[in-house]
């Protein structure tokens, strides 16, 4: 396929990448082009989530949660910001999977309920749609339109009053693509259908309006393009919906309260979806994580992150040899490609032995419907603290490996 070109009226020039690369200081020794896998943390996350574990270690990790609980809560209300959402409509997870089956096996689903979802779901929650089908729902699978998208038509088609849920990733692991998620989510209210939202790939690098997209949850991590500690993620529940829901699969003391022999009371607000233990100093370099690339500005983030990676397609689509596998409408700062005679995971070793961070797997995680297996690919994904030098260095490797 022929990549759009790039433009570069598109990268926001009012930010100051020198000062956001002297933030984060492994820029100095390395091209990281691995985001859409995990980011490069500023030092701001670094000395807040470090700082927590030695104030662990000095008080005792009760006594920090107590002492520094204002700080910690900070999550809540950068994640609302983040999301245009209230604090109390977030939940802290370890990961967006996590967030993810919380919200699915919370929806009240019974045999001969309909899900509709699209072709290009991520792996694990591709198993939880399984076992769906497997308790006698069925699922829906909507094919792509002809520019690559899901199929906007199929979906409205789809849907009826047996749709209890529409499941849609917003942005594939391993593509470019950008699927249409606000109409998406007009189209499920139609019908009354709750809407679930995989905005792992998009959270950070997209801005997300949990109100414009009309979603009812949405799932996050904090690791990709909001450059947070591993391990953390995020949930939101619009509230309006919780009355509706299931209690969730696993609670614990926190989850809920137990108040007598036979009989406990869920959290309000979506803090019943959290369990007691995590990593606290995570979950404080998350909240600093957040209001980092919201003072940075998520509409300026994606501008140069768009700018960059359009930049790579064009690039590298110029190579004899190579193929640029992106599509659709409208593209995000995932680029995938393959580079003939060249294995991916041979091309990711190469880079990486070069300095250049990428990373290489299947085409999609999970081709929903498709019995074929996908074809292997190289995924590069720059973030708005790369730079043009960075891109070209990536192009010029590719370059001498077809040479």
């Amino acid at each position: 396929m022929n990549p759009p070109a790039a433009n570069p009226d598109a990268a926001d020039l009012t930010l100051d990448v020198d000062a956001i690369r002297a933030e984060t200081p492994a820029c100095s020794g390395v091209a990281h082009l691995n985001n859409a896998g995990a980011a490069l943390p500023p030092q701001a996350v670094v000395d807040e989530t470090i700082d927590f574990l030695r104030l662990e270690a000095s008080i005792g990790g009760y006594e920090s949660v107590d002492r520094e609980a204002e700080r910690l809560d900070r999550m809540y209300g950068a994640g609302a910001r983040l999301l245009n959402c209230e604090p109390h409509e977030i939940a802290l997870t370890t990961n967006a999977s996590e967030a993810w089956w919380r919200a699915f096996t919370s929806v009240p689903l019974h045999e001969g309920d309909r899900v509709v979802t699209g072709r290009a779901e991520y792996v694990s929650n591709a198993f939880g749609l399984m076992q769906a089908h497997q308790r006698g729902i069925e699922v829906v699978i909507v094919d792509d339109d002809e520019t690559g998208q899901i199929d906007l038509a199929a979906v409205e088609a789809a849907l009826d009053e047996r749709v209890k849920l529409v499941a849609l990733t917003h942005v594939p692991t391993s593509s470019g693509l950008v699927n249409p998620a606000a109409e998406v989510g007009a189209l499920a209210k139609n019908v009354d259908a709750l809407y679930l939202l995989d905005a792992c790939q998009s959270a950070g690098q997209i801005p997300l309006d949990v109100d414009e997209l009309q979603c009812d949850f949405l799932s996050l991590t904090g690791r990709k393009w909001l450059r947070a500690p591993r391990g953390t993620g995020m949930l939101y529940v619009r509230s309006s919906v919780l009355d509706s829901l299931r209690p969730p699969s696993f609670i614990d003391g926190y989850s809920a309260d137990w108040v007598g022999q036979h009989a406990y009371e869920l959290q309000p607000g979506s803090k019943r979806f959290e369990l007691f233990e995590t990593s606290f100093a995570a979950k404080a370099g998350l909240g600093v994580a957040i209001d980092y690339a919201l003072d940075v500005g998520i509409e300026a983030i994606e501008a140069r992150v768009t700018h960059l990676s359009a930049s790579m397609r064009e690039q590298l689509a110029a190579i004899d040899g190579v193929e640029v596998m992106d599509h659709g409408p409208r593209l995000c700062g995932i680029v995938t490609f393959r580079v003939a005679g060249h294995a991916p995971l041979a091309v990711k070793t190469a880079l990486g032995a070069a300095g250049v961070n990428v990373s290489a797997g299947a085409l999609s995680a999970w081709q929903v419907g498709h019995d074929d297996t996908p074809p292997a690919i190289v995924r590069a994904s720059p973030h708005y603290y790369n730079t043009e030098d960075e891109v070209a260095r990536l192009v010029e490797l590719v370059s001498e490996m077809r040479g």
